[in-house]
Formats: structure tokens, C-alpha cells, sequence
């Protein structure tokens, strides 16, 4: 997360879409902090049915509480802006050099990520980084990755 907090991508962004991290993925809590309080708007996931998710403003960590799938889900106000993200960082369950991204199975990261054009920046541990990984012409690939 030290080399996200400084990555150029982030340091000249506004409007931010992260993820509230589940047990297995890179904690990502503190970082939701630090991005807000540096002034950043940092937009986080609610996932609305079972093919859909929209984006509401995370304002701080009294503002989260447990959604689908046991995510952290912020109250904050519903995002309007999705066209204005300047950079997208995004959880996966591996992801491989090439910038493909194996994700949890439903596809709420790559329907969405279709719809917007942004910097699209995975994060992962070591052990997450593969080589290849299968994918079809549906994926949304990554930018870059961090890990």
C-alpha cells in the first residue's frame, strides 16, 4: 500500500475507486484513510443485485458497514461521477503479467469496468502474480499491477 500511496497514477488523482479488502485480499482500510484525508475523493463499491454494483463516497471508517458477501460497504452519498474516476484500483484473486485479472466469479468489476474509461491499477500479493492466466474477451485487463 506504501508503493500505492505514492504511485504518480494516485499522487495526481482526485476521484480514486478503491475496495474495502476482505480477509484474503491486501489490507486496504488504513490506506481508504490516509487517500481521504490527503484530500482525495475515494469512491468504494456497493453491490446492488446479483449482476450490478454502484459507487457511494466512502467518509471514513464509522461510514462502512458489512454488505453482500461480507464486504465493508460505505452509507455515503451515491456517486454520480463515475466518468470523472481518474484511477481505478482493484482487488482480484490472481492476476497475471500481461494484466489479466482472475476475479471472485460474478463479473461486478468487469461489467462496471466496461462502462468507464480509467487507469485500471490491481493490486495483489506475490503469491497472486501467475504467469497466465485463462480469460475471455469480456475481461477488463489491468494497467498495471502492484504487488
Amino acid at each position: 500500500m506504501e508503493r500505492l500511496l505514492h504511485h504518480p497514477v494516485i499522487m495526481r488523482s482526485h476521484i480514486i475507486l478503491m475496495y474495502a479488502s476482505l480477509p484474503d485480499e491486501v489490507y486496504t482500510i488504513d490506506t481508504l484513510e490516509r487517500l481521504r484525508l490527503a484530500g482525495k475523493r475515494i469512491l468504494l463499491p456497493e453491490v446492488t443485485s446479483e449482476t450490478d454494483m454502484q459507487l457511494r463516497v466512502y467518509g471514513g471508517p464509522a461510514t462502512l458497514h458489512e454488505g453482500s458477501f461480507h464486504i465493508l460497504e460505505p452509507t455515503g452519498e451515491l456517486c454520480d461521477e463515475a466518468e470523472h474516476i481518474d484511477v481505478a484500483v482493484i482487488p482480484g484473486m490472481a492476476f497475471d503479467r500481461e494484466g489479466h485479472r482472475l476475479g471472485r466469479g460474478k463479473g461486478y468489476y468487469d461489467r462496471f469496468l466496461n462502462r468507464v474509461k480509467t487507469y485500471k491499477i490491481g493490486v495483489c500479493f506475490d503469491f497472486q502474480m501467475m504467469d497466465q492466466l485463462p480469460h475471455d474477451p469480456h475481461d477488463v485487463m489491468m494497467d498495471e499491477i502492484i504487488y
